[in-house]
């Protein structure tokens, strides 16, 4: 950790981390969304085919035309969403992480963790249990 950094500044890039790491969260949602909403249509092509063969052809168009395919928001598919919310966001939420911490901690990332790891453990025999546990 820098000596130079003060207490404020450590506990502010430690909440930068922090709503960094909530957004790699919302992006992996946002990535679940993309694939079981994909998964979804794909498996309507099987529930066409067996409305079919139970002679239930009007509810088989049906599904074919109004849901196979079909936009989740208009104009758009999921992959679309995806790569807009990482253009127009994300991309710019780590540069703009990725900078402070460069400017301010050298590069070093989660120094507010590290100082809590040193602070609970200065007096812990836990600490020592594993030999490969990394420093700081």
């Amino acid at each position: 950790m820098r000596s130079d950094m003060d207490d404020q500044t450590i506990e502010a890039l430690g909440k930068l981390s922090a709503a960094l790491e909530t957004t790699e969260r919302a992006r992996g949602h946002l990535y679940s969304f993309h694939q079981l909403t994909g998964t979804a249509d794909f498996m309507l092509d099987e529930a066409i085919e067996l409305l079919r063969k139970a002679g239930h052809d009007e509810h088989a168009d049906r599904v074919q035309r109004e849901l196979v395919g079909r936009n989740v928001l208009p104009g758009r598919w999921t992959f679309q969403i995806v790569e807009e919310y990482d253009d127009m966001y994300y991309d710019v939420f780590r540069d703009v992480e990725r900078a402070a911490r460069t400017d301010l901690a050298g590069g070093k990332r989660h120094e507010l963790e590290a100082r809590l790891k040193r602070d609970r453990q200065r007096f812990s025999s836990a600490a020592y249990a594993d030999k490969d546990s990394r420093s700081g």
